[in-house]
């Protein structure tokens, strides 16, 4: 009998505890929101950090951009973001190498157009210096 209430016991502990993330996740999660507030806020010292130097920008239009072009299209307000929402994100992390998969909704105005788009958004994120800088970006339109 307590044999059976121990195990009883501790399948259901088990089955309340969440799942525990894997070392960098939660900050990959993190970097995620940041990014995206630091693109809605046009805070570009704060882009600027999180940018890699060798960032490969690809839009869901099939523009590439450097990490300079794409900056300076936030600069001169040719790209500018009102809101990115996301509505779920993986995140798989190798040692200083994470991919996070999302998908969102982003909202703002490029080369004078508004644009409103439902995307599936690929990161990938490399640890340099001590902290975690996005060194690709690929969304795709989704239906």
């Amino acid at each position: 009998m307590l044999k059976r209430i121990l195990i009883g016991t501790a399948i259901a502990l088990g089955m309340s505890l969440p799942a525990l993330a894997a070392p960098g996740e939660d900050e990959i999660r993190a970097a995620e929101k940041e990014w995206a507030a630091a693109v809605v806020a046009q805070d570009f010292a704060r882009l600027d950090r999180f940018l890699g130097a060798n960032l490969i920008y690809a839009h869901s239009t099939g523009a590439v951009e450097s990490k300079e072009a794409y900056l300076k299209r936030l600069h001169t307000g040719a790209q500018k973001y009102d809101a990115i929402e996301f509505e779920k994100t993986a995140v798989h992390v190798y040692g200083d190498t994470a991919v996070a998969h999302s998908h969102l909704t982003m909202r703002g105005m490029s080369n004078g157009a508004p644009f409103n788009e439902r995307l599936m958004m690929m990161h990938l994120w490399v640890k340099a210096d001590g902290r975690w800088q996005l060194a690709a970006h690929q969304t795709t339109k989704l239906p």
